[in-house]
């Protein structure tokens, strides 16, 4: 009897073990980040999630995204995400939104430094992801919106992925009808274009 309550405790303690180990993965974005006109499971952060269960470490992926979201959406729910799953990395994917609507550039950084500061205040790595927009918004525009995503990484040292959609805005047989969002096919790209940089954050959180 008490070798069967040691097994049990000890089947018990191994797995509070492999809990404690797990690092929660928050993706906090918009449509681009929430599977929009698709099956969930066809959408890049569940494609990220299929492919982290082959890590050594276990890691549980939380989607905190939701179409339409602006920067400030974001900064009013993202408190509540963070005491809800204490991430301990966060990709930060917003602004895209705010730039279609032509938003002041100044505002959306002020909203992006405040989700960045906060993540970081909860003992998060942030992972920054780049945005851009139509160029028919003109440089005057689209210049300041591109580099506030460099100067917010260089700033706060963050990782950062350059342009979530790099390989895919430019390929229209990638993207739906709306020239905007892309297409299930597109999504394994999107991870291809995630995964070096979280590696990199994974491995960096496991080093001595």
């Amino acid at each position: 009897m008490l070798g069967l309550l040691l097994l049990i405790a000890g089947v018990f303690s191994n797995v509070n073990a492999e809990a404690d180990n797990t690092r929660v993965l928050l993706v906090f974005g918009d449509s681009l980040s929430a599977a929009y006109r698709m099956e969930e499971r066809d959408g890049w952060v569940a494609r990220l999630q299929q492919r982290l269960h082959d890590q050594p470490a276990p890691v549980q992926v939380v989607n905190g995204s939701v179409s339409g979201e602006t920067t400030a959406g974001g900064r009013a729910r993202l408190p509540a995400m963070l005491s809800a799953h204490s991430p301990d990395i966060v990709i930060l994917e917003l602004g895209g939104n705010d730039g279609l609507r032509g938003l002041p550039v100044t505002s959306i950084r002020e909203n992006l430094e405040h989700m960045i500061q906060l993540s970081q205040q909860a003992g998060a790595q942030v992972i920054l992801a780049g945005i851009q927009i139509p160029p028919n918004y003109g440089p005057r525009y689209t210049a300041p919106f591109y580099a506030q995503y460099e100067e917010l990484a260089e700033q706060y040292d963050l990782v950062r992925i350059p342009f979530l959609l790099e390989g895919i805005a430019d390929n229209a047989a990638l993207m739906q009808d709306d020239g905007i969002h892309p297409t299930a096919e597109a999504q394994p790209m999107i991870v291809d274009s995630v995964w070096p940089v979280l590696q990199q954050v994974l491995r960096a959180e496991v080093s001595p």
